[in-house]
């Protein structure tokens, strides 16, 4: 009996203790959401007061809208309120398809032109080409000045196994014809290309992390290996992520079991660590990764995850460095906003988030101020503090705070460039030569194949003097020296883009990398 009541003071005394931190917990949580109620009170009133007494009359929907984006992004550059139309057009990229007829087409002299039908899709099996200039659209035009992206995107896209009945011109035969299209699931690929470099050396461009971006990632390197490929280049460089789980699967291919691919921390949601597991297929592959300033979050974790664990060469140049994660939340009526709820970290413990404390104006002006202070043309202007410095097991220096920063630095191209040849780009005239050139020529380029026009076709001079009268015909004055200095440039798109418009997306990269500076390397790295 005693020894019982020994211990009733400190039975009392924990019991005091518990309830003092209990009830400091609930007077915090009664704190904070009196702040928050208090908070929602003031923009009750203020919007209000404001649809009683403004001199005009109020579009509350937009008003609100206009309301939320202010507020999350005063957090930071990636949190963001999206309209319903907006989440539309972002989610069809990440789920890896869109309803409508299939086709790439450009707005070209007032028209729109097919460029490419989607392989397989509604339009191909109809019978439209590269080139058709579609008329009009349930009778209604789609031709002219009022006809908007908006206005286009209603008329083509729609759901599934519903019909729109198109009128078309086709320029090689000057007959105007119409044809009936069920439309269908068009898929979105985040492959862009995937081929064969050399005899040893496959090439996988990845554009975007979707939903099928694994399952397209590990289609592509089946395929290579069947073709011989030894030594793999992985493109990320424009790639400006998606979805985190997508970017780790793809990791894990190369990466052996247990080794760590990257891990996040959230002030609520605590800490989550992604390792790699036994099923990589491409563990002992050599490996280059290709980066650039437009590479960001999901391909800066793949990146990281590669450098970090020695498993490979990162070259290019320094990623965006966005090092937050979001999570998107579903409104009522269909719009959404997304939250940074955590930080990621890269296996040697590095954010490569670069500094936003100084507004969102300074932080969209980044690649513009990388480009003027010298960063993407020298590797000795970029500075990193010592106090960001890391280490990987091999003992490879990486630095933190502001994007992977390659382990082989190649400069931006910038030899031919010109005000001419920014023109050009401006008004989409290499697409609209090769346009006129393919629709004469297409037969005969199609019937000798992509590896002829690969090694034999060469962009004469007439065929420049044809650029330069494309170019005149729709307002860019001649400038004779400039276009001498940026000639072999132009060459350069000129093929990728007839390659483009003849055999599909991927014929654009197989023409383009041929003298890629940055391929280029990889390729001697990787020797």
């Amino acid at each position: 009996m005693p020894k019982v009541i020994s211990w009733i003071p400190l039975i009392c005394g924990l019991m005091l203790g518990a309830g003092i931190l209990l009830g400091s917990k609930f007077s915090r949580e009664n704190a904070e959401q009196n702040e928050i109620d208090a908070s929602y009170g003031k923009i009750r009133a203020v919007l209000g007061y404001v649809n009683a007494h403004y001199v005009d009359s109020i579009d509350n929907k937009k008003l609100t809208d206009q309301a939320l984006v202010s507020i999350l992004q005063t957090l930071d550059p990636h949190s963001d309120y999206f309209t319903a139309e907006e989440v539309k057009a972002m989610n069809e990229p990440m789920q890896g398809n869109f309803q409508g007829i299939g086709i790439e087409y450009n707005f070209i002299r007032d028209t729109l032109v097919v460029m490419v039908p989607v392989k397989g899709g509604p339009s191909e099996k109809a019978g439209l080409q590269t080139g058709d200039r579609i008329i009009t659209a349930n009778d209604t035009s789609i031709t002219g000045k009022s006809a908007t992206e908006e206005f286009i995107k209603g008329k083509l896209r729609g759901p599934a196994n519903t019909k729109v009945k198109l009128k078309y011109r086709r320029p090689s035969t000057g007959k105007i014809s119409e044809v009936t299209i069920v439309r269908g699931t068009i898929p979105i690929f985040s492959i862009d290309a995937a081929y064969m470099l050399d005899n040893e050396t496959g090439y996988v461009r990845l554009a975007r992390f979707s939903e099928t971006s694994y399952k397209e990632f590990v289609a592509a390197s089946d395929s290579l290996l069947a073709m011989g490929m030894k030594k793999m280049i992985l493109d990320l460089r424009e790639n400006g992520g998606g979805l985190l789980n997508e970017a780790t699967d793809i990791a894990d291919e190369f990466l052996p079991e247990g080794d760590l691919i990257v891990y996040t921390k959230g002030r609520v949601d605590g800490e989550e660590i992604t390792k790699a597991t036994k099923k990589g297929k491409l563990e002992k592959m050599p490996l280059a990764v290709l980066v650039d300033e437009n590479s960001a979050s999901a391909s800066e974790i793949l990146a990281g995850a590669i450098q970090d664990n020695d498993r490979g060469i990162v070259i290019g140049r320094r990623t965006f460095g966005k090092g937050l994660v979001q999570e998107q939340q579903a409104l009522t009526d269909g719009s959404a906003f997304r939250l940074t709820i955590a930080r990621y970290y890269t296996p040697t413990g590095r954010c490569i988030q670069k500094p936003y404390n100084k507004g969102l104006d300074a932080y969209e002006a980044d690649e513009a101020n990388r480009y003027k202070n010298g960063e993407l043309l020298n590797r000795d202007s970029i500075h990193f503090p010592d106090s960001l410095k890391y280490t990987t097991k091999k003992g490879k220096v990486v630095y933190g705070g502001g994007g992977i920063m390659p382990d082989d630095f190649v400069p931006l191209d910038t030899a031919g460039g010109s005000h001419y040849l920014d023109a050009l780009f401006k008004k989409d005239i290499f697409a609209i030569w090769a346009l006129e050139y393919s629709d004469h020529n297409r037969d005969a380029l199609q019937k000798k194949g992509l590896n002829d026009f690969r090694k034999n076709f060469a962009v004469s001079d007439n065929l420049i003097a044809q650029l330069v009268k494309t170019a005149t015909q729709n307002g860019i004055a001649e400038n004779v020296a400039e276009e001498k200095r940026s000639a072999d440039v132009m060459r350069r798109y000129m093929k990728a883009t007839l390659a483009r418009l003849t055999w599909g997306d991927a014929a654009y990269y197989v023409m383009w990398n041929d003298t890629e500076p940055v391929v280029t390397e990889a390729l001697k790295q990787l020797d």
